[in-house]
């Protein structure tokens, strides 16, 4: 009650101090809509003649262009495999220690184990690294093309040996 008082007391306090043209009870609607401004761009750019952009099909693949793209899905993947562990969490009866002991039963061999570990453990390392990559470049270092080269040579293996040595613990 007392927000609506003042609500009330304040608009009419303001329409008595400001000019009656700036006391607009009703807004004027907006000229076009979001749909009729993209029928009128799609109908400019046809009747132009104009090509489409050829995308990614005209540029040959590099290095830094490639690691872009794992970065991007390694962030996708890990987000996607820390909400699926979450869910699962939350929905699968039994806890972790019994997931944990029928893995142990199926007796699966350590070259399987090991695989299993590093292939998991490769894109939070991955990503980790390309991240500090990405940041050291928010701060202008390693922006020329031979630095972007080698610190993505630097990264990828950097993650493959540190993959291997967590997957080995």
């Amino acid at each position: 009650m007392a927000a609506f008082l003042l609500r009330h007391v304040s608009r009419h306090c303001l329409r008595a101090h400001l000019n009656a043209q700036l006391c607009i009870r009703n807004a004027a609607p907006l000229g076009t809509t979001a749909k009729e401004e993209m029928e009128r761009f799609w109908k400019k750019n046809t009747s132009s003649n104009r090509p489409l952009s050829p995308h990614l099909t005209i540029y040959k693949w590099s290095l830094p262009m490639a690691l872009s793209v794992c970065h991007r899905g390694s962030g996708i993947a890990l987000s996607g495999g820390v909400s699926l562990f979450g869910l699962s969490a939350l929905l699968l009866p039994g806890n972790f220690e019994s997931y944990l002991m029928f893995v142990k039963s199926l007796c699966l061999g350590p070259t399987l184990i090991y695989s299993a570990k590093f292939v998991l453990v490769f894109p939070l390392m991955y990503h980790s690294l390309n991240g500090i990559r990405h940041l050291l470049w928010d701060l202008g270092k390693g922006l020329a093309i031979p630095q972007v080269w080698l610190s993505g040579v630097a990264v990828v293996v950097l993650a493959v040996l540190s993959s291997g040595g967590l997957a080995a613990l």
